[in-house]
């Protein structure tokens, strides 16, 4: 529907006040709109869409419903990049260790159920101190 050549716009005049233009100019530069007349369409445009809508409520709530679903795509994408450089990282790590100690198939096994039982105890939130109370056997 949006139409980028001004041959096909219609010209017309409009009486504002001063401080709507200065309201528009604020934000305009919050927009992709190139000058008050595209700002004022795209503003018009919304209201009509509000306005046809079955209840303002249902058509405010399909914005914000898209509003936060892309905020949510945004924040999934940035937390699944920051994992993967995370596992590298850890990978890197487990790799340097394992290549300068000798532990046995059986003493590794016992280490992984550990963990993976103080994880779940601590929901998650493990520290270097209980570690390294655990290996001078100061804890079970």
């Amino acid at each position: 529907m949006k139409k980028t050549n001004y041959e096909n716009k219609k010209r017309s005049a409009m009486w504002l006040y001063p401080e709507t233009y200065l309201k528009i100019d604020r934000n305009l530069e919050l927009t992709d709109c190139k000058n008050r007349s595209d700002f004022i369409e795209k503003a018009v445009e919304f209201y009509i869409g509000y306005l046809s809508s079955q209840s303002s409520t249902t058509y405010l709530s399909k914005i914000l419903l898209e509003s936060i679903s892309g905020t949510l795509k945004e924040t999934e994408n940035r937390q699944s990049a920051n994992l993967f450089r995370l596992s590298v990282e850890m990978s890197m790590m487990m790799n340097i260790l394992a290549a300068g100690l000798e532990i046995s198939d059986e003493d590794l096994h016992k280490l992984r159920g550990r963990c993976v039982q103080e994880v779940k105890r601590n929901k998650g939130r493990i520290n270097m101190e209980d570690a390294v109370k655990y290996q001078q056997g100061l804890i079970d």
